[in-house]
């Protein structure tokens, strides 16, 4: 194992100690990796103390978006026309969100024009690419973009009856655990695109890992990059506009990918080096609106893997 990668996880075990108490958070994972030498280390803090759990599953909310149609275009790019690539990229004039109903959900997201527009993050936008996928192919889409998840990854449904998953919030005054954050999620009540991937810490690596191995990934975004204009969003991944103040990490590379989840989890990787961070937390235990010291602890651990 790189004795640069564990150098650099004793730094982050430090900056974590230091911060723990300033968060809404009391559980973390974080993982350092190289994805083109199959190298990780990890750590991970629960309820205080550093110790390693089996079994202790995340909800990844929005990271389900490149895990899904993400990893789908890294596999068959050829699916995604010019219509379709507009919502992968969130510049299809789709809303930012609504409350769906339980029923019309489908109703109300396929009723917008799909349309060229600004650049506009929107849990409708890959809703409404999942219904033109499964209808383009005649499959599920579980089914299509699962072909690479760890079996550590996987939807909130199907979480394995040892699993255990950290409290994300409160619904109707009930207490999270174990259930998809995302209320539109929980009321669809079926595999989505936007939300509902729940993974252990290593379950996520080692899935990055293997989809990198199966589709290339990392010369396929290096290529996307060289070719990219000026929009936010690439293919289904977030990129970085100011590496001087980034949330993937103050001094990132410029081919840096990844995504951020509602519940306080991220990941981002370098499509040049191979080099990749993970932080899963439950940042929305007590509340989701305060989030200057989660972003604070961001940007110090992206920092430290990239210096």
């Amino acid at each position: 194992m790189s004795d640069q990668l564990k150098k650099k996880i004793a730094v982050a075990n430090n900056s974590i100690r230091h911060s723990l108490s300033r968060q809404d958070f009391d559980h973390l994972g974080l993982a350092f990796f190289n994805l083109k030498k199959g190298e990780c280390q990890t750590i991970e803090f629960h309820e205080g103390s550093e110790e390693k759990l089996d079994f202790f599953y995340y909800d990844l909310a929005s990271l389900t978006k490149p895990l899904t149609m993400g990893a789908l275009w890294a596999k068959e790019p050829s699916l995604f026309d010019e219509s379709l690539n507009l919502l992968l990229e969130h510049r299809g004039s789709l809303p930012r969100w609504a409350i769906l109903g339980r029923k019309s959900w489908r109703q109300t997201v396929e009723s917008y024009a799909i349309k060229e527009g600004e650049t506009l993050y929107s849990d409708l936008s890959f809703l409404r690419l999942m219904l033109e996928i499964e209808k383009k192919t005649g499959k599920n889409l579980k089914d299509l973009c699962s072909f690479y998840w760890d079996s550590e990854l996987c939807y909130w449904k199907n979480l394995p009856e040892e699993a255990y998953c950290p409290v994300t919030g409160f619904r109707q005054g009930d207490s999270i655990q174990g259930e998809v954050n995302d209320d539109n999620c929980f009321k669809i009540n079926r595999f989505c695109s936007h939300a509902g991937l729940f993974s252990t810490l290593n379950g996520l690596y080692r899935s990055l890992l293997n989809l990198q191995e199966e589709t290339e990934i990392l010369d396929k975004m290096q290529a996307a990059f060289k070719e990219k204009r000026q929009q936010r969003f690439l293919h289904g991944f977030d990129t970085v506009s100011d590496s001087s103040s980034s949330l993937a990490g103050i001094g990132c590379p410029p081919m840096t990918f990844g995504h951020l989840g509602f519940t306080g989890t991220s990941f981002w990787i370098d499509a040049e080096s191979g080099m990749g961070w993970i932080l899963l937390t439950n940042a929305t235990k007590k509340y989701w609106f305060h989030r200057e010291e989660l972003n604070r602890l961001r940007r110090e651990l992206g920092e430290i893997l990239w210096s």
